[in-house]
C-alpha cells in the first residue's frame, strides 16, 4: 500500500473546482444559522450547497413557474405601457 502524505496530489486527473467566496452580513448569517437548524446540517458550505439545491428545485417547480410567469408577464405589460415604476 502506498503511504500518502498530506497536501500531495495523487490523482492524475485534473479536477476543476469553482470556489465561490461569500461574505454574509449579520442578518444573512442569522438566516443561514436558522436554515442550518431546519435542514440539520452543521457545516456552512454543505448547508449552502444543499439550500441552493432546494432553492433550485423550488424555482423550477410547476407551481413556482406559474407564479414567475405571472410576475414576468406583469413586468412585460408594465414596460409596454411605460410603467417602469410602481
Amino acid at each position: 500500500m502506498i503511504e500518502k502524505k498530506p497536501f500531495v496530489k495523487y490523482s492524475l486527473e485534473e479536477k476543476k473546482r469553482d470556489i465561490v467566496p461569500i461574505s454574509l452580513n449579520p442578518e444573512e448569517r442569522s438566516q443561514l444559522e436558522e436554515d442550518k437548524k431546519i435542514i440539520r446540517q452543521a457545516k456552512d458550505g454543505t448547508a449552502m450547497k444543499q439550500l441552493a439545491a432546494i432553492g433550485s428545485k423550488v424555482i423550477h417547480g410547476p407551481e413556482t413557474k406559474e407564479l414567475l410567469d405571472i410576475i414576468f408577464n406583469n413586468l412585460r405589460k408594465n414596460k409596454r405601457t411605460g410603467l417602469n415604476e410602481f
